[in-house]
């Protein structure tokens, strides 16, 4: 069963007071196919997981039962897949959550465009035009620097919640 992510992850926030813990994080619904419903307590490090609307990696867990008639608590530290950026939320380990469907491709790189598009083709040898150079400057000008000296390039692009982004490359052995 596929839902959509809106709605599904953990909104973040520090409660004040306790009655808003249960606040912390949105229950699920459904939609689209590109998360899939998950239980906070079964998420495990290594993992993905929805964290104030981006997919990120689960780098860190903990769970904690919160008092005599408190329900347990899981606390959830992960890393955007695509910024970097630390994010951290708190939710019932009752709590239904999403997990990002997330997809990895490695596509030959063809041309740079003047403008910054990638022209990309995959195993199939079917082409797109579509994605831009990655943000990030170290790995952008290691990719124009190959291209221009005339190396063969795979670059590897991720998939998740709707975005598409370059984030690594290795060379292609002759």
């Amino acid at each position: 069963r596929h839902v959509r992510c809106r709605g599904l992850h953990c909104a973040g926030g520090n409660s004040k007071r306790m009655s808003d813990a249960e606040d912390d994080y949105d229950a699920a619904d459904s939609g689209a196919a590109d998360c899939t419903p998950i239980e906070a307590g079964s998420a495990r490090k290594g993992g993905f997981l929805i964290i104030k609307g981006r997919p990120c990696k689960i780098v860190d867990l903990s769970k904690a039962k919160v008092g005599k008639h408190g329900a347990a608590k899981c606390h959830f530290v992960g890393i955007d897949l695509f910024t970097g950026k630390k994010l951290e939320c708190v939710c019932p380990a009752s709590a239904n959550l999403a997990a990002p469907n997330v997809e990895r491709v490695e596509y030959t790189l063809v041309d740079i465009s003047e403008d910054g598009f990638l022209t990309l083709m995959d195993k199939a040898n079917e082409m797109r035009e579509d994605l831009k150079m990655p943000e990030d400057e170290k790995l952008n000008s290691t990719i124009t620097e190959r291209f221009e000296n005339g190396e063969e390039t795979l670059l590897t692009v991720l998939k998740a919640v709707g975005i598409e982004q370059v984030i690594d490359f290795k060379g292609t052995v002759n």
